[in-house]
């Protein structure tokens, strides 16, 4: 049973004429709960249902927790999502549309992570965000749906699992050659600064709007990924990410999350590093978390041109 469906590959004729070579766009924004997370905890959830689990505990305030919780729903098995208490008010609030039991625990991710897995017991397993094996497994598929081999590939990473997968599609289908652009926001630059520093590196702090990024610590795979694979890190700024989003509904009408967002301000401000490639394909990773009142609010905050946009 897939929990994930197969996402359009569109090339973007705006995004193709401004960086001036032909630009795809893989709409994993169009998942079931909205973003790419449905295939690999997808994957995960169905793997352990099929083992015998009775019940899912999760511990994430963004898209992971929601495609748990539809993953749970669809499973017909009950779900526990424990989020810090950063997280948005809409995703609490989607989160317990699909019928999961939401606690509201620490400060941040790491936190509500510790407290989630003092929930286990024989019978419950748990449903980690990002870093195990299985949800890679998951989220290469996104590789397979390819038409043709691309001449480069544009993802944003947070904690590293759409990384990962990524990664380990492109190598079970022989695409060794084809290079990551990997973007992160400077608020929270962890995998860039474990590739300066040449090992892994925890941030002290994260400070982005793009709430999806903010992983103080990207997983072990994505740092070895970068020591055997071509890997580009990109740096963007809140504002840049952001002002992606707004041109990118006036270009596409789909509302993205900021996250999204830092890996399309790559194409927006025609990064000379992409003009090199025969394509580029972008992962539209998700929009879950964004409304029409939250671009409305950063619009306003725009217009006295800060560099900094801080979510609402």
């Amino acid at each position: 049973m897939n929990l994930h469906i197969k996402t359009p590959l569109l090339e973007s004729f705006p995004l193709s004429n401004l960086l001036g070579i032909p630009v795809f766009l893989k709409m994993e924004a169009l998942q079931p709960s909205g973003s790419f997370k449905n295939r690999g905890i997808g994957y995960i959830c169905t793997t352990h249902a099929k083992q015998g689990s009775k019940a899912f505990v999760c511990s994430s305030g963004g898209n992971a927790g929601l495609a748990a919780a539809y993953s749970g729903r669809k499973l017909q098995i009950p779900v526990t999502i424990v989020v810090p208490k950063t997280t948005l008010p809409l995703m609490i609030e989607k989160i317990r549309l699909e019928g999961a039991k939401v606690i509201i625990h620490g400060d941040c991710w790491d936190e509500a992570d510790r407290y989630a897995k003092t929930l286990l017991n024989e019978q419950t397993t748990y449903i980690p965000p990002f870093d195990h094996p299985l949800i890679w497994k998951g989220h290469s598929t996104l590789i397979d749906e390819l038409h043709e081999k691309p001449g480069a590939i544009v993802t944003a990473v947070g904690g590293g699992g759409l990384f990962c997968g990524i990664l380990e599609g492109l190598h079970r289908v022989g695409w060794h050659d084809v290079p990551v652009i990997a973007v992160e926001t400077k608020g929270s630059s962890s995998l860039a600064s474990s590739m300066q520093a040449g090992k892994i590196m925890e941030l002290k702090e994260v400070n982005t709007i793009a709430t999806s990024l903010a992983a103080k610590k990207v997983c072990n795979a994505a740092f070895e990924w970068t020591q055997k694979h071509t890997i580009y890190p990109e740096l963007v700024t809140d504002l840049s990410a952001v002002d992606a989003v707004m041109r990118f509904a006036d270009d596409h009408r789909i509302l993205v999350e900021p996250a999204c967002g830092a890996a399309l301000s790559l194409i927006y401000q025609q990064l000379p590093l992409l003009k090199q490639f025969s394509s580029v394909v972008v992962i539209v990773c998700g929009g879950a978390g964004v409304t029409r009142k939250m671009l409305t609010l950063w619009q306003e905050k725009f217009k006295g041109g800060r560099d900094e946009i801080l979510a609402s």
